[in-house]
Order: structure tokens, then sequence, then C-alpha cells
């Protein structure tokens, strides 16, 4: 599943996020599409207390960060 977070100020990429794994079967990915730099440090912070993995994170020659989420278990 993709997510479009860009033009997104902290902490709505993450609130998004939150939001959108609920939907996402456990082991399948969330790919994260956003332009708030402070997302590269976020989103991963709020994975590891919730338990999914970050599978990848890089920022684009566009500017646009990409971060692919492996979800884990629901809570």
């Amino acid at each position: 599943m993709d997510l479009d977070a860009r033009y997104l100020l902290c902490p709505m990429p993450v609130i998004r996020v939150s939001a959108a794994i609920g939907r996402v079967a456990v082991g399948d990915t969330l790919t994260v599409h956003c332009t708030d730099p402070g997302a590269l440090h976020d989103i991963p912070a709020w994975c590891r207390l919730e338990g999914h993995e970050v599978v990848a994170a890089r920022t684009e020659a566009s500017g646009d960060i990409v971060i692919v989420i492996r979800v884990g278990g629901h809570g």
C-alpha cells in the first residue's frame, strides 16, 4: 500500500502512518511518500515503539522521502 504524506509537517506524517497501518496486513509493506525531513527520524522512531520494521528509507533526487515499513502485529 502507498501513502502520500507529502507537504504535511510534523506530526501529520506519523499520524497518517498510524491511521494507514491498521489497513495493512501483518507482514505486508506500507510505502510512505513525504517531504518533511523530520519524517526520516520520526517515522522510524514510531515504528520501533509500535513493533514495525523500517525496510528502507531514502531521499529521492526530487527531494521526496520514501520510507518502506513492514507491518508488525497490531497490538
